[in-house]
């Protein structure tokens, strides 16, 4: 066989596969950085600190205000620290928007709170630092 012909197959082929290569590396690129769909069953919490003394009366009137918010699954509201806590599916709520009407509706001198990145490097708090934490963070760290 000609050396030219040799070298104008080699080239082709190596065109081809570049070719094929580049396209799997497109789609897969795609298919890594586009927007994953939110899980409907996915919840988060959010905290809410609010700047004032409240009583059980206060408590009562945000419990139910909270409860009738789309997406809020569960309130809790801490009367010593005047901290309010509720867990929202992030599919149907966003809870920027739902602490924004709270002090709307309600008046009271509040702000959601947002963890800095030295306390979210921290892992969650509910966690603590127990053994199942522990192995979690060691795991992580391997993988």
């Amino acid at each position: 066989m000609d050396t030219k012909k040799i070298i104008k197959k080699t080239l082709v082929t190596s065109g081809i596969i570049l070719s094929v290569l580049t396209l799997v590396l497109c789609v897969h690129i795609y298919m890594v950085t586009r927007p994953k769909p939110i899980d409907p069953k996915v919840l988060a919490m959010a905290r809410i600190d609010i700047k004032q003394a409240i009583g059980q009366q206060d408590a009562d009137i945000i419990y139910n205000w909270l409860s009738t918010q789309k997406g809020v699954q569960h309130v809790t509201c801490n009367l010593q620290s005047n901290i309010v806590l509720f867990s929202y599916a992030p599919a149907l709520a966003n809870a920027d928007v739902i602490s924004k009407n709270f002090k709307t509706a309600l008046n009271y001198k509040a702000d959601r709170f947002m963890p800095s990145a030295e306390q979210l490097k921290g892992g969650c708090p509910a966690m603590g630092k127990s053994v199942t934490y522990s192995m979690y963070t060691f795991f992580k760290h391997i993988f």
